[in-house]
């Protein structure tokens, strides 16, 4: 099956070693009320990503990427279909639950970072793991504000980092829980070449090194063929999917 014919299948499979997906969507549809009407996102998507990989979703804009990862995130409720993360299925979760599912096991970074500004960075690694009931919460936020490079910084506000730090900061928010699955949507895009280049080599050690999943949304072709994984959407659809350059 070639890699287009693949995506046009109901299910675009990501497979690798692990065979139970950490990602499972199938027919998702996601329907949104506007003053002209309703309007379909996205439209019969349908995807399996089995652990450890890495993909890369590309596409125009207003091609329903950045609302796929919202769906994955449970942040966004599928119209219909089955979205099942890391095991669980979302429809059958209330929001208590999905929030409980996010805080254990997918971690998300955002183009603009989403940093608590009345916060330090220590601060805003630590608060949801210390919302989770971990007992090495402190511990924890101090180990990965290390791993990125920010434990001499661990006493700042947002406002008094740069945007690489802050990226860093958030990038560590995201992995302190050690999650299953790692969402990414558009990490570098309010970066400069050189600094998103840093953080995207420190985004892939640390998602080697913790075996988590990757989904990472992009604009950027470069990016997107470092990961195992290409699945490109046009108008709500996976239009095709294909090796990257990290694929083996």
């Amino acid at each position: 099956m070639t890699p287009v014919e693949e995506a046009q299948a109901p299910h675009a499979a990501v497979t690798g070693a692990v065979a139970e997906g950490v990602v499972h969507l199938d027919d998702v549809r996601l329907t949104l009320s506007s003053r002209a009407g309703p309007v379909e996102i996205l439209r019969g998507v349908g995807l399996d990503v089995a652990a450890g990989r890495s993909v890369a979703v590309v596409g125009p804009s207003g091609s329903g990427k950045t609302s796929l990862l919202m769906v994955m995130a449970g942040l966004e409720r599928a119209t219909s279909g089955t979205v099942r993360i890391v095991g669980e299925d979302f429809a059958a979760l209330g929001e208590d639950q999905l929030a409980a599912v996010r805080g254990r096991h997918v971690g998300i970074v955002f183009q603009s970072f989403h940093l608590v500004p009345t916060m330090t960075a220590f601060e805003n690694v630590a608060l949801p793991l210390e919302l989770t009931g971990r007992g090495d919460a402190l511990e924890r936020a101090l180990a990965l504000l290390a791993d990125v490079g920010l434990a001499a910084r661990m006493d700042h506000y947002p406002a008094q980092l740069s945007g690489g730090e802050q990226q860093r900061v958030a990038l560590a928010r995201a992995l302190a829980p050690r999650p299953r699955l790692l969402l990414a949507d558009e990490p570098t895009g309010n970066l400069d070449g050189k600094t998103g280049e840093a953080v995207i080599d420190l985004l892939f050690r640390l998602k080697t090194r913790d075996k988590a999943t990757l989904v990472l949304v992009t604009h950027d072709e470069a990016l997107a063929q470092r990961c195992d994984t290409l699945v490109r959407m046009a108008d709500g659809r996976i239009a095709s999917m294909s090796d990257g350059g990290a694929a083996s």
